[in-house]
Parts: structure tokens; C-alpha cells; sequence
């Protein structure tokens, strides 16, 4: 019996393996709008989506961002400067997209722009540090897709959105987790709103991986910058040595979690936005697989011991 329910399973896997493997025709004609291209999974899938044949619409937050972005492209991609916690840019940007796409309509708008920072503890933050994060993150994400739904429609086309597996667990202190729990509810609900329409809505949910928002050196500069701003009375209650012992975990223990192979990503993405029969969900990276995921359905008891174990306990703590 244990037999037969293994070789159930291979088939199935074997089943989904050649279904995903079609993409759809016409890629030429197919418009993609992307966020976030200056830098990391965004200017990554820029490259590669133009190298498959699409029409590539690249939202740039800097200058900078779109020279180095064309130099590396063919003539089809088109840049933009975008900023996604901006009304007046993003609703110039969708005017724009509106004119290029026509008739067509646009098929896939990729929601990649994000920030990381401000992430520490809770109590270290101010409130104007979540709502930045959280126009960025979240409120950007839905003024984006709904910038863009209507041409979007009428392409039958698809929304992929990028949350991470800290949509799934909370690990971080500040608006990171809060931000990526936000996408993954307005992803639910829109892939069910938008199903009556053959729109097909898509969620990433990477685990850690090598990028400018985990560089060590960025990350205790924050730290740091944090730290010294903190009244006197929080910073005895968790030790003058609690920031020393931070960095130390971040570089030893954090640092050793990050893949370096963005293409992991890169390639999910590609994939929500050309195949045929894309997944509803994708978990780049095998800390998301084997370990947050499973992590995230475990009784809070697990999770909470586990994370709390692992974390840097300030000088009061009574664990």
C-alpha cells in the first residue's frame, strides 16, 4: 500500500513537471510591467524576460537605474521612473503604459519594488518608520495592480506579486512582516475576485537570499544608527553589549542563510509570467521549502520556542 502511495505521488509530480513546461506564444506582442528594476530580483528579471522575446516595461526609482538597465537590454524594454509610494508617478507611469500597450492590453504587471529597513525590535521604532515601509511595501503593491487592473483585464493577463516566507512567519521585528502578510491577503483575495475574468494572480514567497537589502554591512550601519538613537533607559534593558551581540549573530548565524543564486527567484518569476499553466504559489529557495514553511503550520509553542531560541535576549530577559 505504501507503494502505491508513493508512486501516486512520483506520478503527480511527474504530471504537474510536463504541464508547466508550455509557454505561452506570441511572447513579442505580450507586454510586462515590472517594479523595482534598479537593483536585485527586479533588474534581474528585466534582463531575462527581454532575452525571452517579451515587452518589457521597467519601473526605475532612480536615473541611474534606467541608463545602466537600456544599456544592458535590447530596444523593446522601456523604462520608466517610478516611485510606487507616489499617487502622481504611479498614475503617470500607468498613462504611459496605457499608450504602449493599446488595444492589447498589458499582460503581466510584476510587483517586485520593495524596501527592508527599518528592521529591529519593535520597541527601537518609531510609528513614521511602519507607515514609510508600509506605503512602499503594501499600500504600493495595491496602488500599482489597481493603476494597471483594467488593461490587465483586458488582456487576461496575470498579476504576480512578490511577498516572502515572512508573509508566512513572523521572525522580524517592524513593518517587514506586517508589509509581506498585507500582500499575501490582497493576493488571495484578488486571485479569487479576478478568476471570473481570466486574470491570474500569482504570489512569490522567497526565503533569504543574497541581496543589497541583506548586506551585512548595510544592515549594521542600520543597526547602529538605531541603536544610538535610543533613550537611555531601552538601552539598559537590553545591555550596553546587546548591539555587539547583535551584529555578531546577524554576520555569523543570518549571513550563512543567504543563497546567492538569485535565479532561483528569477526563474519563479519567470515562470508566473510566461507559462501556460502557472502555480498559484512559489517558495524559491530550500530554507523555504523544508524549513519556514513547515515552521509556519507548526503549533505557535514550536515556532515561538524556536525563534525565541534562537534570537539575542536582552540583559532583562526572564527566558
Amino acid at each position: 500500500m505504501f507503494l502505491y502511495i508513493v508512486g501516486l505521488i512520483v506520478l503527480l509530480y511527474v504530471y504537474r513537471w510536463f504541464r508547466e513546461l508550455g509557454r505561452v506564444p506570441n511572447k513579442s506582442e505580450k507586454f510586462v510591467y515590472i517594479t523595482g528594476c534598479d537593483t536585485g530580483f527586479g533588474n534581474l528579471l528585466a534582463k531575462h524576460l527581454d532575452t525571452k522575446g517579451f515587452r518589457v516595461i521597467a519601473g526605475c526609482y532612480t536615473e541611474k537605474g534606467e541608463v545602466e538597465l537600456k544599456k544592458c537590454c535590447s530596444d523593446k524594454l522601456t523604462t520608466l521612473l517610478l516611485d510606487v509610494s507616489d499617487n502622481y508617478s504611479i498614475k503617470k507611469a500607468a498613462d504611459t503604459i496605457k499608450t504602449l500597450v493599446g488595444e492589447k492590453g498589458l499582460w503581466a504587471v510584476v510587483n517586485n519594488a520593495g524596501i527592508a529597513l527599518p528592521t529591529a525590535p519593535n520597541d527601537w521604532l518609531e510609528i513614521d518608520d511602519f507607515k514609510h515601509m508600509i506605503n512602499v511595501n503594501l499600500i504600493g503593491v495595491v496602488a500599482i495592480t489597481l493603476s494597471v487592473l483594467p488593461l490587465i483585464k483586458k488582456a487576461k493577463g496575470r498579476v504576480v506579486n512578490v511577498a516572502s516566507i515572512c508573509g508566512r512567519i513572523s521572525t522580524l521585528g517592524g513593518a517587514y512582516c506586517i508589509t509581506k502578510y498585507g500582500v499575501e491577503a490582497f493576493n488571495d483575495s484578488l486571485r479569487r475576485n479576478m478568476a471570473p475574468f481570466g486574470v491570474k494572480v500569482l504570489c512569490i514567497e522567497p526565503g533569504f537570499f543574497k541581496t543589497s537589502i541583506t548586506d551585512f554591512t548595510i544592515l549594521e550601519t542600520h543597526f547602529q544608527k538605531l541603536w544610538n538613537k535610543l533613550p537611555q533607559e531601552v538601552k539598559d534593558e537590553y545591555g550596553s553589549d546587546y548591539i555587539d551581540r547583535m551584529k555578531v549573530m546577524v554576520k555569523e548565524k543570518f549571513e550563512k542563510m543567504l543563497d546567492p543564486d538569485l535565479m532561483k527567484v528569477v526563474s519563479c518569476m519567470e515562470h508566473a509570467v510566461a507559462a501556460v499553466h502557472p502555480r498559484t504559489r512559489y517558495s524559491p529557495g530550500w530554507d523555504a521549502k523544508f524549513f519556514w514553511l513547515p515552521l509556519s503550520y507548526m503549533p505557535t509553542f514550536i515556532s515561538d520556542a524556536f525563534i525565541l531560541k534562537t534570537s539575542v535576549k536582552p540583559k532583562v530577559s526572564v527566558l
